[in-house]
């Protein structure tokens, strides 16, 4: 059963065609890569599932539901949370308080600043925000500030504050970008825990070591366009595939 089925999608800015007739099928549960060369539309592509950007044509559907014109609140309410190329996090509040926002905002359709200053009162929201920093690993900085932490650490306290929504789609914007090989290792680790939670998750990555060890699909874009899909194995021999992605050179 597909969770988000995109399709016939077209994006364009001042002429240039970021998107061209895209089609996507991503199948509830699994762990679907998209891959690409610089500049291919990947982002491009999350934005319009996200709200951030309408296409010019074609459609978007979660769990059935069209997401065009959606705002990007309401998809997020709707079980949709995006993990970003660079983390997004609140450096001057603790961890604590960073897993604590969206907690209230998913429970509550809302966040508002009478909502925080009742924040401390709220025994249910901080034993779940404290159960989440424990299955990330980060229970025992609970109360350093954000700003503080180390980039992988910075992308698990964001991918915290994902998973306390319960979100049913995940969405991961390059989630290794800029870390070190056991940062990498940490996180493919975390994400296939993840899995366990039954959560699809959509993944834009150019590591290919991140790719292959988590992927269950993998959609290859290249100048907007799916140009191959399939099993992560048939990808890495498709001579589409590595003439695209690496001008020839086997993935």
């Amino acid at each position: 059963m597909s969770i988000l089925s995109v399709n016939n999608v077209n994006k364009s800015f001042a002429g240039l065609k970021a998107l061209n007739q895209v089609n996507l099928e991503v199948e509830e549960g699994s762990v679907h890569a998209i891959i690409g060369p610089n500049g291919a539309g990947k982002s491009t592509l999350l934005n319009c599932f996200v709200g951030r950007l309408i296409p010019d044509t074609g459609t978007v559907n979660f769990l059935g539901q069209s997401l065009l014109g959606i705002t990007p609140h309401a998809i997020n309410q709707a079980g949709v949370a995006r993990v970003f190329q660079t983390p997004e996090i609140f450096g001057d509040l603790t961890l604590l308080e960073n897993v604590k926002i969206p907690t209230l905002a998913k429970r509550d359709g809302a966040f508002s600043l009478r909502a925080w200053s009742r924040i401390d009162q709220d025994s249910l929201v901080t034993d779940k925000a404290e159960h989440i920093l424990e299955d990330v690993g980060l229970i025992e900085k609970r109360d350093i500030l954000a700003g503080s932490l180390s980039r992988g650490d910075k992308r698990r306290l964001e991918l915290a504050m994902c998973l306390v929504q319960d979100p049913k789609l995940l969405l991961l914007d390059e989630p290794t970008a800029g870390m070190s090989r056991a940062d990498t290792n940490n996180t493919i680790d975390l994400l296939k825990r993840i899995g366990e939670r039954g959560i699809t998750k959509i993944v834009i990555e150019h590591d290919m070591h991140v790719v292959f060890s988590l992927a269950t699909k993998v959609s290859v874009l290249a100048q907007g366009t799916v140009i191959a899909e399939g099993a992560p194995e048939d990808m890495k021999g498709d001579p589409r595939v590595q003439e695209a992605y690496l001008g020839g050179a086997h993935l």
